[in-house]
């Protein structure tokens, strides 16, 4: 089976990172959390697109 390095790297990157937690999910959340108010990023949140009521016929 084919390997991708660049895939394997991030594979590795995120189990370090999860380690540093002990894989401790809520403890992994509230730091990106925390990464996430000190990045000064604006955040944005869009509202859910409207679902088309229309209606597509396809013959067979």
């Amino acid at each position: 089976m084919w390997k991708d390095e660049i895939v394997e790297e991030i594979h590795r990157i995120r189990d370090e990172y999860a380690k540093s937690f002990d894989y401790n999910l809520e403890a992994i959340f509230a730091d990106l959390q925390k990464q996430q108010a000190e990045s000064g990023r604006k955040l944005v949140s869009l509202q859910p697109k409207q679902q088309s009521n229309n209606v597509i016929n396809v013959k067979l």
